[in-house]
């Protein structure tokens, strides 16, 4: 297991978190962690002091703990349809739909 010196050390050198990590043998969302002490997920509030740590990304850090890129659903035809039948079986919906429709007239 790499010790926060080692992360923030190739980081100093000019690496990123990815070439970092890849160096030492991790993911880069845990060599993120391991610098920081905080998930690269995005998903916390930071204290003042924890924005201050070596090796914060000014950025988000959603892609080192996520390298996928995500796809959206809403994509395939298959949701589309899904998403128009869900609302043709939904009387509320039917009728904000027609709203709109002669809202738009």
């Amino acid at each position: 297991m790499p010790t926060r010196e080692q992360v923030l050390r190739l980081l100093d050198s000019g690496l990123g978190y990815e070439e970092a990590a890849r160096r030492l043998g991790v993911p880069a969302g845990q060599a993120y962690m391991i610098a920081t002490g905080l998930p690269a997920d995005g998903g916390d509030t930071l204290t003042d002091a924890e924005a201050r740590r070596p090796g914060l990304l000014s950025t988000s850090s959603q892609h080192l703990a996520n390298p996928q890129p995500a796809e959206n659903p809403t994509s395939r035809t298959t949701v589309a349809r899904w998403l128009k039948q869900r609302a043709a079986d939904d009387e509320p919906m039917r009728r904000a739909a027609a709203r709109r429709k002669n809202e738009e007239q």
